[in-house]
């Protein structure tokens, strides 16, 4: 690309009227969420190449957004997809709301702001299916310098000052989230300054947990990114613009179809386009395009283009249960109401965490199956699957973008997944009644001393999702990867995937902070390949 043929405009970019967007850019990237703000972001800095961000919601201009503390009101509204799964036999037919981020900054405007870098492991599986140490855990590590504005103890291994992100803990946390790590350390599980530094290398721990919060308000992943790029001429960021389809030449993607305020566009990518539409939308899109298990594209009418029997397969999420106390007193909810977090394995001889415990400063209604009784003022604690072994799957209902997607999450199907929840819930249970809660305490109201048949029926009853949906369009070398370890879809020229659909095992913890390294790593590709020019901060080699 000729680096001197778009020139870069610093003043004022007023938003672009719908009817005047041009349809021909160099590159295109699907979806404004964790990993396509950070794509688009970084290819738009370079100031030679001219990039349209599509995203299917509106703005982010919204109290419910900004005020860390309102993040559940975004739930089951126009800022949440509002996905929900199909009946799954092993939860009594229950079928699990699968909330998703709809609109700028995707999950990371609606969620509950937790910074969550993965475990070591999860890195190095990754580079073992990629087969390329750029996935490992010593380059993660490069990137997390590069994107991490951290506000806590230096650490120039493991942690990065100056960048995008802001990442800080509470300065004040509640007493119920200090109780947790002194029950934590009552049991002998370590209690660390950080989750993201050593503790994330090691059997697990507990601490207090890192946030998206600055001065008291979120701060999503494109605000981080975008909006301080938003006077760049290079730059054009379309809302309400929902991507329905891909434009091929032969078996190379040359462009989207979309709907842009319910009107039919089309644009073209010069170079390449980039789907970054989360792992229920963007094998979505792969199917009605053309790309997936050609005997479920040719049921819909599909014509098929390329055959790639792993898209949409391999679905993963994070399963909790609900375990409450309630309070003595009311007492107060900082942040977002998650302020400690546990990770730890149920089995000794496994080689990372496999249970996640997220505290909530506040009671969480437990599923109206239980029948279980939530107390007006008290605290649940999310305790849950890190590294969930049942698989499910995506199906498509038809083949026009208004048909939905059929989602199987096929939970608790894997026998280890239920050996691994009744672990996690009797240790939530020893830790949340041991005598450091006893000031906060007064009882508990979920699940209650139960014996065995007791505590699995509470598992299958209660059992929710931490909404981090993933691994549905798989980076790796098998038969049913999908990508390859530069992101580029199999068998099909000029698109790549940059979202949690690419992992190949879901990572331990949140999924917010694991997107923004795709993102990083997406970017990293594109630009080398294009000749586009890194921005002098760029250091991701490892320190070592």
């Amino acid at each position: 690309m000729d680096q001197n043929t778009y020139e870069t405009d610093r003043d004022e970019n007023p938003a672009t009227p719908h009817h005047e967007l041009r349809d021909e850019f160099d590159f295109i990237v699907c979806g404004a969420g964790s990993s396509g703000s950070v794509v688009a972001a970084r290819l738009a800095e370079c100031g030679t190449a001219r990039v349209l961000l599509l995203e299917a919601g509106g703005d982010d201009a919204a109290e419910s957004v900004m005020n860390p503390a309102q993040w559940p009101l975004n739930l089951g509204t126009g800022r949440d997809w509002g996905f929900v799964g199909e009946p799954a036999p092993e939860l009594y037919d229950r079928r699990l709301p699968l909330s998703m981020g709809k609109g700028l900054g995707g999950g990371s405007s609606i969620n509950v702001m937790v910074w969550a870098r993965g475990h070591k492991e999860d890195w190095n599986h990754f580079a073992a299916e990629a087969n390329d140490d750029a996935w490992g855990y010593e380059s993660v590590l490069g990137y997390y310098r590069r994107i991490e504005d951290w506000r806590g103890t230096p650490d120039p291994v493991r942690r990065g000052g100056g960048g995008p992100v802001y990442v800080a803990q509470p300065r004040s946390p509640q007493p119920v989230a200090q109780a947790l790590l002194n029950a934590a350390s009552a049991m002998g599980i370590p209690v660390f300054d950080t989750p993201n530094g050593e503790m994330m290398e090691s059997a697990g721990g507990a601490s207090i947990a890192e946030l998206r919060i600055r001065n008291g308000r979120r701060e999503s992943i494109f605000g981080s990114y975008v909006r301080p790029m938003m006077a760049r001429r290079n730059l054009t960021v379309v809302t309400d613009a929902l991507v329905t389809r891909l434009i091929f030449d032969g078996k190379r993607v040359r462009g989207v179809h979309a709907l842009v305020d319910g009107q039919r566009r089309q644009f073209t990518a010069r170079c390449e386009t980039v789907l970054s539409l989360g792992a229920i939308n963007t094998p979505k899109v792969l199917m009605q395009s053309g790309i997936g298990p050609k005997d479920e594209l040719k049921a819909h009418g599909i014509a098929v283009v390329q055959h790639l029997p792993g898209v949409g397969r391999n679905h993963q999420d994070h399963l909790a249960f609900g375990c409450t106390w309630a309070y003595r007193k009311p007492e107060g909810v900082g942040g977002g109401g998650c302020e400690a977090t546990l990770y730890w394995k149920s089995d000794s001889r496994l080689v990372q965490p496999d249970i996640l415990q997220c505290q909530l400063e506040f009671a969480v209604p437990s599923p109206i199956e239980t029948g279980l009784h939530t107390p007006d003022h008290g605290w649940t604690m999310f305790t849950g699957l890190a590294q969930p072994k049942s698989r499910g799957r995506l199906r498509l209902s038809g083949a026009e973008p208004q048909d939905p997607i059929l989602i199987e999450p096929n939970s608790l199907s894997e026998p280890e997944d239920m050996a691994a929840a009744l672990v996690a819930v009797e240790q939530c249970r020893e830790l949340g009644n041991s005598e450091t809660f006893t000031p906060l305490v007064e009882r508990e109201t979920a699940p209650g001393a139960q014996d065995r048949s007791g505590m699995i029926e509470f598992i299958r009853r209660s059992a929710v999702t931490y909404w981090h949906q993933s691994c549905t369009a798989k980076m790796g070398r098998d038969s049913m990867s999908v990508v390859d370890n530069q992101l580029k879809v199999y068998g099909i020229d000029g698109i790549r995937i940059a979202d949690s659909s690419i992992m190949p095992r879901i990572t331990t913890g949140n999924t917010m902070a694991p997107c923004v390294v795709i993102g990083e790593r997406a970017a990293d590709l594109i630009r080398i390949q294009h000749g586009l020019l890194h921005s002098p901060s760029v250091d991701p080699s490892p320190i070592r």
